[in-house]
């Protein structure tokens, strides 16, 4: 699987790798639908489609993960709607005991995440994943988010980490490419990031349903 003796530093994605994408899915595809249908006085499946579109016109850019963009876009209080739901966010079972192990094995972790700062600050408050973290970057302070190259090379100038003795761990295949593209040395996919929806067939990366599978870490 991994040889963890050829690993220093852990590079880590949050929504569907860390947590439950659960949450994410159900905003994204049934309360935001749901209040635009509410505000445009047009059916739950007009506003659907009328959101997917939107959703697919700036897939994989930084706007795609910006709640200050969205906000703006269908005039929605996205903050506010997402703590409506807050209960639904929850970290996934085997993240804990996996990233104890990582610490007690003396790995560097970096949660690397798209997600906005506000929708990052929300769930530090309600997990408790990030105190096992060195540092907790939004790529929003770079402007770019993880499917560009120059998001890399500004991550890796910052912090210094040895690319080819670092792992990076996400469950968006577009993102591991661009790492790969970069030349990040080890990396890993999360076959179930939602624990509603079923596991996904992944033939181009190492993957996993459950971290416990790669204990223990030397």
């Amino acid at each position: 699987m991994l040889n963890w003796s050829e690993i220093d530093t852990v590079l880590l994605d949050m929504d569907g790798t860390l947590l439950d994408l659960h949450f994410d899915t159900y905003f994204w595809l049934h309360v935001i639908p749901t209040e635009h249908a509410k505000k445009q006085n047009i059916s739950f499946e007009q506003a659907k489609a009328d959101i997917l579109a939107r959703y697919e016109a700036v897939h994989g850019q930084l706007q795609w993960y910006c709640l200050d963009y969205w906000q703006e876009q269908l005039g929605l209080p996205i903050m506010a709607l997402k703590r409506e739901i807050q209960h639904l966010i929850s970290v996934r079972e085997d993240v804990p005991e996996f990233l104890s192990a990582l610490k007690d094995a003396g790995k560097e972790l970096i949660l690397l995440t798209n997600a906005h700062p506000d929708s990052l600050s929300l769930k530090v408050e309600l997990t408790e994943f990030a105190h096992y973290m060195d540092v907790l970057i939004s790529t929003h302070i770079y402007g770019v988010s993880k499917e560009s190259q120059s998001l890399w090379q500004q991550v890796e100038a910052d912090l210094g980490f040895d690319k080819k003795r670092t792992l990076f761990v996400d469950d968006s295949l577009s993102v591991l490419k661009a790492a790969q593209e970069f030349g990040i040395g080890h990396l890993l996919a999360v076959a179930n990031p939602d624990s509603k929806l079923p596991a996904n067939v992944i033939t181009d990366y190492l993957s996993i349903t459950d971290y416990r599978t790669l204990l223990p870490i030397k």
